[in-house]
């Protein structure tokens, strides 16, 4: 290796290359194009096919499944914690489904925290009233009741 460098054969290799490396790291190189923006911006399923986006009923349909197969607490918040994640409201079948997850597991307070994960999602205190509304039935059913419930007269 010594002697390729001390022959000078090697050594405009080796420049190239950083001076490569240097202007593709550079900050002038990295503009994004807007075409890059909007791929990344596109969320796309977990089926391996890259060009199909979940669509509300399929996201809906994924997480009802995951909440109805359940088999342990570390399973059921795990599920929480991913399907709360989505910038959005996950619907009333998913809910109903995760409440009868946390009530088959034993597991009352995450009962509860779902319907304070809800509360924080909604964007205005009359949709967490709605959903409470379409949900009275299996609150009722399960015997689940709210923070508020459990605690009125508390400043939440």
């Amino acid at each position: 290796m010594n002697r390729l460098l001390s022959s000078g054969t090697a050594r405009p290799l080796l420049s190239a290359a950083s001076r490569s490396l240097r202007a593709a790291t550079s900050p002038s190189y990295a503009v994004a194009t807007p075409n890059v923006i909007a791929a990344l911006s596109v969320r796309h399923n977990s089926h391996g096919s890259g060009s199909d986006a979940e669509s509300f009923a399929d996201f809906s349909k994924r997480y009802t499944s995951f909440f109805d197969n359940a088999e342990d607490l570390f399973e059921l918040q795990r599920g929480l914690n991913n399907c709360f994640a989505y910038d959005l409201v996950p619907g009333v079948d998913v809910i109903e489904s995760a409440l009868r997850a946390s009530r088959r597991l034993d597991t009352f307070s995450t009962a509860v925290r779902i319907f304070e994960g809800i509360r924080e999602k909604v964007e205005n205190h009359g949709q967490y009233e709605m959903y409470l509304q379409e949900l009275k039935g299996i609150k009722e059913e399960l015997g689940i009741v709210t923070k508020e419930e459990l605690f009125v007269g508390e400043d939440s």
